[in-house]
């Protein structure tokens, strides 16, 4: 059976490779530096970041979008990517381009702000909360929290207009305080959030998690409380909040395949581009066995149709015979690989099996009732289109940018 075809829709760009000025406890990306021995600072070059986004725009179809991420990618300075709005231009067909920054926040400042309002890039933020959780796992390469300075700059971008989420990754600290979380980034103005759990294997103990992991018991209790709060927040039977993994759920509930490649079927959507052109799988998996090579010398779509990034993405459907025979499966496909992988008590069952076993069986009947709604809707509009109206009934219920 020949495989399908992958169009190329996205990227992932590491433009300063895994350089950061902050030293997280949690971070897995500040060790790939050891990939570039070389090399004791890693930028992208000017030839490299024209190549790709040259590729990028020809391979591409009617969209296509660049995720800027670290490290940390603000280190490159904002003349970069001004550079990179000429080339998109320049290369450009006629194509939808939106452009993401993922940052810590350090940097910003009202230029930048200037700049992302003006060509409407969206920009994911890391901010794990109130000062005694971010500052718990955030530090400075002294040892200090960051929190002031990431909170501020979070201000700023909402008082110029930046379109704005909240990253908050989820520890074993973290997850204790769904509340305070919810309600800090709603209070603040963030109102589009997504937490992420966090997994790494013990650098003391490889047999086991970092001890910093967040507990499928501890990530279940949170996504259930959470999903109260947003529930609650409800108006007029739309969501007043946004928080990504609900919303990807709700994708399945309404026949629709999820948004998060860790609630696909198989994995490997999109490639990682490493700030010499190196293209990866994924950036939980930049490591030599998963390299397929570089774009100055291989085209990024054929690496992204490689039989090798096909191997790569199959092998998340591997799932023990447990997961197979789950009433929940097609809604979480065993989340994300990698959480196997970190977790070597247990590779081979999803570390968040629980968890995902507790949210569905918490929120089951209410999604279904959503997803009810959300497909009369879907009646009415084919029935006012049929009039010459346009009306997009999933757009309108996520709150038009609800999935951004």
């Amino acid at each position: 059976m020949a495989k399908a075809f992958k169009p190329l829709n996205s990227v992932l760009i590491k433009p300063a490779g895994p350089d950061c000025n902050l030293d997280c406890t949690y971070c897995f990306y500040l060790k790939k530096s050891e990939l570039f021995p070389g090399t004791a600072v890693h930028r992208m070059n000017e030839e490299v970041q024209e190549e790709l986004i040259r590729q990028v725009m020809q391979q591409s179809g009617r969209s296509v979008s660049f995720a800027w991420q670290g490290g940390e990618p603000t280190l490159m300075g904002l003349p970069f990517y001004e550079r990179a709005i000429e080339m998109e231009k320049k290369y450009g067909r006629g194509q939808t381009v939106g452009n993401g920054l993922q940052t810590n926040g350090i940097l910003l400042n009202k230029e930048w702000a200037r700049f992302l309002r003006k060509y409407d890039w969206l920009v994911g933020l890391s901010l794990d909360g109130p000062s005694h959780i971010h500052n718990r796992y955030r530090l400075d390469r002294g040892g200090q929290g960051t929190h002031g300075r990431v909170e501020d700059n979070a201000r700023m971008l909402l008082d110029n207009d930046v379109a704005a989420n909240a990253l908050c990754c989820l520890t074993d600290y973290s997850v204790r305080f769904p509340d305070e979380l919810y309600n800090y980034y709603k209070e603040l103005g963030l109102t589009w959030m997504q937490f992420i759990p966090v997994v790494e294997t013990d650098p003391e103990d490889s047999s086991r998690a970092a001890p910093y992991s967040v507990t499928a018991k501890a990530y279940g209790e949170f996504l259930c409380r959470v999903f109260d709060l947003w529930m609650a927040d409800f108006r007029n039977g739309q969501p007043t909040t946004s928080v990504r993994h609900f919303e990807s759920v709700f994708y399945t509930y309404v026949n629709m395949q999820a948004p998060e490649c860790t609630m696909m079927k198989e994995c490997g959507p999109y490639v990682v581009i490493e700030h010499n052109g190196n293209v990866y799988s994924c950036d939980f998996f930049v490591e030599p066995k998963w390299k397929f090579g570089n774009i100055m010398t291989h085209r990024i779509s054929a690496m992204l149709n490689s039989k090798q990034q096909h191997t790569f993405g199959a092998a998340k459907a591997v799932l023990p015979g447990e997961c197979r025979k789950c009433p929940w499966l097609t809604k979480c496909y065993g989340g994300c690989t990698k959480d196997r992988i970190k977790d070597p008590a247990d590779n081979r069952k999803p570390r968040f099996c629980q968890s995902y076993k507790m949210f569905f069986a918490h929120a089951d009947d209410r999604l279904k009732l959503l997803a009810s709604q959300w497909k009369q809707n879907q009646r009415d509009t084919q029935e006012f289109q049929k009039t010459g109206g346009v009306y997009n009934a999933f757009d309108d219920f996520l709150g038009k940018n609800g999935n951004r």
